[in-house]
């Protein structure tokens, strides 16, 4: 056996008082690869046969430590030279043997507290695929070092803990009228808009109103009514509780969604920009005959012209504006560790006699993903008139959850709306 190997096993025995396995099912990603490249982490492991292929491994430590790093794999055919780049530093790997196996890769200093990255590139191959990598080993002789990472697919946490956290803004609104309308403001930050990204800005009990990246040439506008019965298959709702589209707006396609909760939904594909602002109107206002109409607008927020998405009826409701919020989310497992940024400015709400409030507070939530540390990249804060919400790409500035942000009053943004103009849902 290599004297290295040797060696490095001795040192991982003597380090045995903190061992961990990181599957990549739940932390790993194709961080660089060729066009068309079929490889890729899947619920089983790895497809690796692509030496322009990148497999990034993310782990977080709550404290500077010394760190003993190895992987879980097997080589199908042949011997296959790989290497790992962790912390600056490059180690060479060389593996054999078609049984799952423990390889190390040596040690690292982590210098603070954050996530460590471990990037895997294969060399050079005899057979089809470079290896099968299950998981990643971290031992440590650190005292009382913790780690956060997706530990197993309970709860189809492998593929939710890849998609990310999704982080919340619940606005504080005026106690005690009713509320009719609700508006804000959202800038898109450049750069970060990949794939996947929803970007809500005008959120409701019922509903939820913003911008999606489809796919890096598509982008999407949505809106979306729950229906009030309970169900994932659009097929199973009632006919007396299905949403009803009243009207919508030119280019917009409506129908029907689920999934998450079934409902009406309406889609505008539109070229919508990172680094131009946005301003969002929903309207939410009973009909008097036990059903309650949502509408929805949007436009550029240095225009006065307002665009039409759709107005939808929903039965058995009889309610004006509730939970009013925004939402910063990824819906693509595979670009879970690339980064989304947006700030949600200048909201107001204006309530049945036509006076506006002003929004300067908002609780910061996020979701299992975040609440229960399977990942830590998460963030939010005051910006720009507003709020700003972050997550994905494993950076380190962390904000607890459920704190409450409060900005400065900016009473000369109240927004100035010809509402005779908007036309009657």
């Amino acid at each position: 056996m290599h004297s290295r190997f040797i060696c490095l096993l001795s040192l991982f025995a003597a380090t045995a008082a903190f061992a961990e396995l990181v599957p990549l099912a739940g932390n790993a990603y194709l961080t660089a690869s060729a066009a068309g490249s079929p490889d890729g982490v899947g619920r089983q492991g790895t497809r690796w046969q692509d030496p322009a292929s990148v497999i990034s491994v993310f782990f977080h430590v709550d404290r500077a430590c010394s760190l003993d790093l190895a992987l879980k794999l097997r080589v199908p055919e042949g011997r296959s030279s790989l290497h790992a780049e962790v912390a600056g530093k490059t180690f060479p790997i060389t593996a054999t043997g078609a049984d799952f196996q423990t390889v190390p890769i040596g040690r690292v200093e982590a210098a603070a507290p954050g996530y460590v990255r471990v990037d895997l590139k294969g060399l050079t191959k005899e057979g089809a695929v470079f290896a099968d990598v299950a998981s990643l080993e971290v031992n440590s002789d650190t005292p009382e070092l913790r780690t956060s990472f997706v530990r197993n697919n309970e709860g189809n946490m492998f593929y939710w803990g890849r998609r990310g956290p999704s982080v919340h803004l619940g606005y504080q609104m005026p106690k005690g009228v009713d509320i009719e309308y609700a508006y804000s403001e959202l800038t898109v930050q450049p750069g970060e808009d990949p794939p996947g990204s929803y970007f809500m800005a005008n959120g409701f009990g019922e509903g939820y109103f913003g911008f999606q990246v489809k796919s890096p040439t598509e982008r999407w506008v949505l809106f979306s009514v729950w229906s009030p019965h309970a169900t994932d298959r659009p097929s199973e709702i009632p006919e007396d509780k299905r949403v009803v589209l009243l009207r919508k707006g030119e280019g917009v396609r409506g129908g029907e969604f689920g999934g998450e909760g079934s409902g009406g939904q309406s889609i505008l594909v539109h070229p919508w920009k990172s680094g131009t602002t946005y301003k969002f109107l929903t309207a939410v206002q009973p009909d008097g005959k036990g059903s309650t109409v949502y509408t929805a607008w949007f436009g550029e927020a240095a225009s006065p012209e307002w665009r039409l998405m759709a107005s939808f009826k929903r039965p058995q409701t009889d309610t004006h504006l509730t939970g009013f919020h925004s939402f910063l989310e990824n819906f693509y497992d595979a670009v879970g560790h690339l980064g989304r940024r947006s700030v949600h400015s200048n909201p107001w709400v204006r309530d049945t006699t036509g006076t506006w409030h002003e929004i300067t507070a908002a609780r910061f939530t996020g979701d299992g993903t975040a609440g229960g540390g399977h990942r830590l990249d998460y963030a939010g804060g005051i910006a720009d008139h507003g709020f700003f919400m972050r997550n994905g790409g494993f950076f380190n500035e962390r904000v607890k959850l459920n704190t409450i942000f409060t900005r400065a009053a900016t009473p000369d943004r109240k927004p100035v709306i010809d509402f005779g103009k908007l036309g009657q849902p």
